[in-house]
């Protein structure tokens, strides 16, 4: 079949008809006014000729005269991949030799270098596309234009935006015109009085709008067109593949606000959906009820799972009187994005506060009744105690690595399997060990700030970051050291390290030929980490450790010995010594008693802080465990035919997980959705750092600030300064850090922390000062900036830049005045030391 009419044409014909006309075909048998026409199926495109008799044939039939001749791919117009403007369109076609040549140039833009990038980077496979044209009637437009049933700009579901332009639509697409913009919300219509469309057109397409939304079941990008004679045509309509996905809390009182959390805990990448899974089944075990907000219902928890992402829900916090105060500063943590949203959404009317808690009573009281008395003995022995409150944290981390409980032993059946994982998040063991080292790590929390907070107007802001520089006891930094010997040891084997891929590598140490470097002893250690770690869905390095020789290649690039890992961390902690002297000797002479209980808990800090890593290293080794229980759980489903890969599991939640085991239910369509989903999620860009129930990116409804001159400006994460090459990484696996590189990444977690010691400075896009990245950061003594927007897209690969840790400032360096700071050789100025004091 080489030609089909579009009133012939369903959802299900994709693959012969191409998604464009697929979408006409619907949208016809939705009752919209849609304009004549057929398609020349995929069929004939894959002949590879033209069948000019069956299409000259069609065009008769449709009466000649102009038409609008339209590529319509087989992986054009998808819910996650719309290749609007990728492949081409042609209008005023006219006759059949016209006609022909128009047909072969659709499916000559099928290999274009726009479309092919376009699949690359949507990760579609060009082999498995091909293309069909539309022919359609010429619509003679009086006007045209576009039509989106949300506003892809804020991502709001309650407000439609319109394009308009008199004659045909190509100036809105395009983007040559200057088109009328109309806005149609709750408020109203918004837009030019005098302009190419009336209120009652405007009102026309907003009906049409919903129309369409309603039957494709997702928000519509739409092109129209009004004749001379006032009658409204709809041209095409493709879903709008940009938005951030709505939260599920339709049963929920609206509206409702929710922040993005992940960003803290270094994840910003979709979680899994057992990872989400498993962490809502563990703080539902661990803190019951006071997860749950009072005002919303006995269903509502407060933390979400967005777009795959973690959002903590803000609604009753912002509408309650006691808490509102104090949520700009609690949300100061999160960065000024998050910030400047709380303050916006307390000046509107929808969240305005009432009186009560934004959590209920009865669970905190108990909670505190149960935790308060251990958490201040523990507080105080720690303070009074140091070395013995780190050896109980030993002993916890002993007792997570040895007395919990072990797996189900090989040929028990899946059932026990599934008991065992789901009982880990409650096992008693784990829940020993961590409250065992929970109150020296809160010790060593309070001692971040404190001393600061104490010594302020006697130690600047910049000697209180110097002074928690090269900081000891932290299991990350204990990590990176080890992993910085094995770099060591891996020398006397450059060659094989350095020039082979990390791939193989890890293949060659799992078959015993590759070189004893201690990598067995390291992962013995630290195999339970990884980037995004928190997500159980992510393989471990233990699983995997190609990441591990990745990051040893790029540790065999530094030849300078003062750039060694070891030397920068020794000379950061000299220098928090000099200042803790520095300071000594000035408090003897004034502020006598501030000053020496300044000075207690800065030697005290010493001592403790470096602990608030050990929590999440602590939870994770038993996490391991249950990771490849269930991964196990996989390899036995893949064997009965209920699942086609092992890390399938990861793609469902524990009780759909539960339902193949007990059942046999057949999930593997919510799999390859999910893996879908997953997918695409992982490609976005950016996330919302605060979202509205209806879409709308809070951010989008700020004022913008004012332009800066010449510095980019972030948030201060770590004193001093550093100049050097942007190296931008979205993915710490297989990232390769040249020494004296500035590290320019969305985020950071543990997982990324290997690159920090090659790394002359670190600029994130999100992140907070008490967070993973900024912390090991400060004990390495590089600059840090975080919470720069769009850091990864402002710079590039290769631009000199100046990192300004004190300031919160990236300046690009103009390469013609920076012979003495690197210029077009690629050295750093580097000046790890804080500013002036």
């Amino acid at each position: 079949m080489h030609v089909v009419g579009l009133s012939e044409i369903d959802a299900g014909m994709i693959g012969l008809v191409g998604g464009k006309a697929a979408g006409l075909g619907e949208m016809i048998a939705a009752g919209e006014r849609v304009p004549p026409g057929f398609c020349l199926t995929t069929e004939a495109h894959r002949a590879g000729a033209v069948p000019e008799e069956e299409l000259a044939a069609a065009y008769a039939e449709l009466g000649g005269g102009r038409v609008a001749v339209r590529s319509s791919a087989t992986a054009e117009d998808l819910p996650d991949a719309s290749f609007a403007g990728q492949q081409d369109t042609i209008l005023g076609v006219e006759g059949v030799e016209e006609l022909v040549d128009a047909v072969r140039r659709c499916w000559a833009s099928l290999d274009s270098e726009r479309a092919v990038a376009y699949r690359r980077d949507n990760e579609i496979d060009g082999d498995d596309v091909h293309m069909a044209v539309v022919v359609q009637r010429m619509v003679e437009a009086e006007t045209a234009g576009v039509l989106f049933t949300a506003d892809p700009l804020s991502g709001s579901r309650s407000v439609m935006v319109a394009d308009a332009v008199y004659g045909l639509g190509t100036g809105v697409v395009d983007g040559t015109g200057e088109p009328d913009h109309y806005t149609v919300g709750p408020d109203g219509v918004e837009g030019p009085e005098d302009g190419c469309l009336t209120r009652a057109q405007v009102e026309e397409l907003r009906a049409a709008g919903e129309r369409l939304q309603r039957h494709f079941g997702s928000p519509q990008d739409a092109e129209w067109a009004y004749d001379a004679d006032g009658v409204l045509w709809m041209l095409q309509s493709r879903a709008i593949t940009t938005l951030f996905p709505l939260p599920d809390d339709a049963h929920l009182p609206q509206p409702r606000a929710y922040m993005e959390a992940g960003n803290i805990q270094g994840l910003l990448r979709p979680m899994t959906p057992m990872g989400f899974s498993m962490m809502e089944t563990m703080l539902e075990d661990w803190l019951g009820d006071f997860m749950k907000a009072p005002r919303s219902g006995p269903s509502a928890p407060m933390m979400a799972g967005i777009g795959g992402r973690l959002y903590i829900d803000m609604t009753d916090f912002l509408r309650s009187k006691a808490m509102r105060p104090r949520l700009g500063s609690m949300a100061d943590v999160y960065g000024p994005r998050a910030k400047a949203g709380i303050e916006h959404l307390m000046k509107d009317p929808r969240f305005s506060p009432v009186s009560g808690l934004p959590y209920k009573i009865g669970p905190m009281l108990r909670l505190t009744l149960r935790h308060a008395g251990p958490a201040v003995a523990g507080m105080v022995h720690a303070l009074a105690k140091p070395a013995a409150a780190r050896a109980k944290v030993d002993e916890a981390i002993r007792i997570l690595r040895e007395e919990t409980p072990a797996p189900p032993p090989e040929g028990a059946p899946l059932s026990a399997r599934l008991r065992y994982v789901e009982g880990s998040v409650s096992d008693e063991t784990m829940f020993r060990g961590i409250m065992m080292l929970m109150w020296p790590l809160f010790a060593g929390i309070v001692l971040t700030g404190l001393p600061s907070a104490v010594l302020k107007g006697i130690m600047t802001e910049e000697e209180g970051d110097a002074a928690l520089g090269g900081m000891p006891h932290n299991v990350t930094t204990q990590m990176d050291m080890a992993l910085w010997r094995m770099a060591t040891r891996a020398r006397e084997h450059g060659d094989l390290f350095v020039s082979t891929p990390p791939e193989e590598l890890a293949d060659k140490y799992r078959a015993g030929t590759l070189p004893d470097i201690g990598m067995e002893g390291f992962l013995r250690l630290y195999g339970h980490r990884a980037a995004a770690e928190v997500d159980i869905g992510m393989p471990r390095w233990g699983d995997d450790p190609s990441p591990l020789f990745a990051t040893i290649a790029n540790y065999l690039r530094v030849e300078d010995p003062e750039q060694a890992p070891d030397r920068r961390f020794a000379r950061a902690a000299e220098r928090a010594e000099a200042v803790i002297a520095d300071v000594a000797q000035r408090v003897r002479r004034r502020h006598r008693v501030r000053g020496r209980l300044g000075l207690f808990l800065m030697r005290r800090s010493r001592e403790l802080t470096g602990l608030r890593e050990v929590a999440k290293f602590a939870w994770l080794i038993p996490f391991w465990t249950t990771r490849r229980e269930l991964v196990r759980i996989g390899e036995e489903l893949v064997s009965r035919g209920l699942l086609e890969r092992a890390d399938d599991v990861m793609f469902l939640k524990v009780p759909e997980l539960r339902s193949i085991v007990e059942d046999g239910a057949d999930q593997r369509e919510t799999v390859a959705e999910r893996r879908a989903f997953y997918r695409r999620e992982l490609r976005r860009p950016e996330v919302p750092a605060l979202l509205l129930s209806d879409g709308t990116d809070v951010e989008a409804l700020l004022p913008a600030p004012p332009p800066e001159e010449g510095a980019m400006v972030g948030k201060p994460a770590a004193a001093g300064r550093a100049t050097g090459r942007a190296r931008v990484v979205r993915d710490p696996a297989g990232a390769s850090l040249e020494p004296g590189e500035i590290l320019v990444a969305p985020t950071t977690d543990p997982g990324w922390t290997p690159l920090f010691m090659t790394a002359a400075g670190l600029v994130t896009e999100t992140g907070s000062p008490i967070a993973h990245g900024p912390t090991v950061a400060r004990e390495y003594g590089i600059p840090a900036v975080i919470c720069l927007r769009d850091a990864t897209r402002r710079i590039k690969d290769g631009d000199l830049i100046t990192v300004d840790g004190s300031a919160g400032t990236v300046t690009p360096v103009d390469e013609q005045d920076a012979s003495g700071a690197g210029g077009a050789s690629g050295g750093t100025d580097r000046e790890h030391e804080p500013a002036d004091r």
